[in-house]
């Protein structure tokens, strides 16, 4: 059991810092297509300035969406032909990407800007599939 929580506790940060930094990049990738420059110093204090402010809001969110996914993938582990790697992969994924489209759907709201494009929110997808390996990996044995 508190093997499990510790798991969750870590894929959560994994994917947050993640979708953090990749945020925090597709917006300053966005000023640096407007002729701004932006150096590497100012990349890293803003991605870590992101990553203390959207603690509030963004993690809780991120903690929840993966509470919803994981369940339903330890669920689905029992009947899957795929590996418990590759079922929290693809749990953490959508639970990221769904995150978003529902928040814009429901709220009518972009919480995050990089996933106004397409790579953007693909990116968050990937902080959760990563995020949903980590869970996978260190959770417990294999199926």
């Amino acid at each position: 059991m508190w093997q499990s929580v510790k798991s969750y506790l870590l894929s959560i940060s994994v994917a947050y810092v993640l979708g953090s930094i990749f945020a925090t990049q597709f917006t300053l990738s966005n000023l640096s297509d407007f002729s701004f420059q932006i150096s590497l110093s100012d990349r890293l204090f803003a991605t870590g300035q992101d990553i203390i402010s959207l603690a509030g809001s963004y993690l809780p969110l991120i903690a929840l969406a993966l509470l919803i996914s994981f369940v339903f993938a330890s669920f689905l582990n029992r009947f899957s032909v795929l590996t418990r790697l590759y079922l929290f992969a693809a749990a953490g994924f959508f639970a990221l990407v769904c995150l978003h489209l529902i928040m814009k759907a429901v709220l009518g709201l972009t919480g995050i800007a990089a996933t106004r494009t397409i790579s953007g929110l693909l990116s968050q997808g990937v902080a959760g599939a990563v995020g949903g390996m980590c869970y996978a990996y260190f959770s417990g044995a294999e199926k």
